[in-house]
C-alpha cells in the first residue's frame, strides 16, 4: 500500500475519532415539543419532559436537529434547551456508589429511565468510566458511565 493510500484511509478514522470527542449534549429546559422539520409548522413527533438529555447534531437558525437515548432525530428550538446536564439511567437498576470504585458503598440505586444530574459539567471525568450525579432528592454519588445516557 501507497503512503498516500494509506494516509487516505487514516483520514476517515481521524474525523470519527473527532467527531466523537466532540460531542454535544443539552436538556430541555421546559416540556418541549419534538418536530420532523426545524419549524413549529413542521409535524410534531412527540413530547419530552423538562431536564431531559439530548445530543445536538446541528444548531440551523433558531433550532437544533437532535438525538434522544432511543436513537430518535427530531428537532426542537435552541430556546427550550438549557446547559444544565442530566443523564438517563439506560439499565434496568443502577447503582450509585459513594466514591468511583466498585467496593465503595451503594448511597442509591435508580431505576430505568430515571434522569440524574450530571455533575462537575464540562470537565473531565476525575476517574475514567464514571460520572459524578445527583438525584433529584439531592442524594449525589458516582455512577459507572455504561449505565446512563447522556456523556
Amino acid at each position: 500500500m501507497t503512503r498516500l493510500a494509506s494516509r487516505l484511509l487514516a483520514l476517515p478514522l481521524a474525523l470519527a475519532a473527532a467527531t466523537a470527542a466532540a460531542t454535544e449534549f443539552r436538556s430541555t429546559s421546559e416540556a418541549v415539543v419534538l418536530y420532523d422539520a426545524p419549524s413549529i409548522k413542521g409535524k410534531p413527533l412527540f413530547v419530552l419532559g423538562r431536564d431531559y438529555p439530548l445530543e445536538v447534531i446541528v444548531n440551523v437558525e433558531g433550532w437544533v436537529k437532535v438525538r434522544d437515548a432511543g436513537g430518535t432525530v427530531a428537532w426542537v428550538e435552541r430556546k427550550s434547551l438549557a446547559d444544565r446536564r442530566t443523564l438517563v439511567v439506560r439499565t434496568p437498576v443502577a447503582e450509585i456508589f459513594a466514591s468511583p470504585e466498585a467496593s465503595a458503598t451503594v448511597v442509591f440505586k435508580a431505576e430505568q429511565n430515571v434522569l440524574l444530574e450530571l455533575m462537575d459539567a464540562g470537565q473531565a471525568p476525575s476517574v475514567p468510566g464514571w460520572a459524578r450525579v445527583r438525584h433529584r432528592d439531592g442524594q449525589t454519588g458516582f455512577v459507572r458511565i455504561g449505565q446512563v445516557w447522556g456523556l
